[in-house]
């Protein structure tokens, strides 16, 4: 595949690794606009359990993907990687800097390296598959697919709905396993010279602490609130992509009475946990990374790697 010049930059990382202060942080210094990589902040009305940046943050600094569906909507890794790749090159139109910010893995390789080619989503296998979910579990689903595709039931973590769902639909929809689709002709990847930057803790355990303190934080700021204002809608389920969220899930699963407060907060610490540690395993996969460590980092050491990597752009370029 040809590379244009043009300079795309990816800021990867774990949840709670302070990417988007990182972000900020080179905003501030270059012409940035920055495309969020993240399946929960595409939400509306999920603000607190995303820690989604504040309004003021979101009116400085152009931020991409934020905010575009209601929570009864369903997204995609396909429908996000048509939608990165028009706001890539608008951003290109303008003579600023793509900054691809997030932490959705899978958001990430689908664009960078295409989508194998498999059956489009089809929304009545999908309410079948949460309807099951929401009757008997994920771990339900999980056994429904072992019995159809037992190769991709032991990639995919009883814990992870969305890839859960997405395979039981294709094993539905096309009669085939997803694992024996998979590898084809896949579409192209992202023509333009990528700088993959990845937050990546030496030591899980500040992370874990991080993890555990940021989630009381944000039961002091109102996520119990938040998710009941979603909750009292009666248009919401659990079996959604919105409400299958970290944090959310466990929060809805309280106000449903199936959980005490102490059992729902450590069920959602442990959740995310399990979420850090999932992304963490994507990124030791992910090929061309440059690996930081969130503790200590120098984020004038991350700009002037970045200012190289668009230095090449030569007179009139982005940086």
């Amino acid at each position: 595949m040809h590379l244009s010049p043009l300079p795309v930059v990816f800021l990867m990382g774990p949840t709670a690794t302070g990417k988007t202060e990182l972000a900020l942080a080179l905003a501030r210094e270059l012409p940035c606009e920055i495309i969020s990589v993240d399946s929960a902040m595409v939400y509306r009305d999920m603000d607190v359990g995303t820690a989604k940046p504040s309004p003021e943050i979101l009116g400085a600094v152009p931020h991409h993907l934020v905010d575009i569906l209601d929570p009864a909507q369903s997204y995609s890794a396909a429908r996000f990687r048509e939608d990165a790749l028009g706001l890539v090159d608008a951003i290109h139109a303008r003579g600023r800097l793509p900054l691809l910010v997030g932490g959705t893995m899978l958001y990430f390789r689908a664009l960078e390296f295409g989508l194998d080619p498999l059956p489009q989503a089809d929304p009545a296998v999908r309410r079948e598959i949460e309807a099951l979910a929401a009757r008997s579990g994920w771990a339900a689903v999980h056994r429904e697919l072992a019995r159809l595709d037992p190769a991709a039931a032991a990639r995919i973590h009883p814990n992870d709905p969305q890839r859960l769902q997405r395979a039981l639909e294709v094993c539905r929809v096309s009669g085939r396993p997803l694992s024996a689709q998979q590898g084809g002709a896949p579409q192209p990847g992202l023509p333009h010279r990528v700088l993959r930057l990845a937050l990546m803790p030496g030591d899980r355990g500040p992370l874990r602490a991080r993890i555990a303190r940021r989630f009381e934080a944000m039961l002091d700021r109102g996520l119990v609130e938040e998710v009941r204002a979603l909750h009292r809608r009666g248009d919401l389920s659990p079996a959604l992509p919105a409400i299958r969220a970290v944090g959310y899930r466990q929060v809805w699963s309280y106000l449903e009475g199936e959980l005490d407060h102490d059992t729902m907060v450590t069920k959602a610490v442990t959740a995310t946990r399990q979420l850090a540690k999932r992304q963490m395993t994507w990124l030791r996969r992910y090929p061309g990374i440059v690996p930081l460590d969130p503790e200590g980092l120098d984020p004038e050491s991350v700009l002037a790697r970045v200012r190289r990597h668009a230095d090449p752009m030569g007179p009139g370029g982005l940086c």
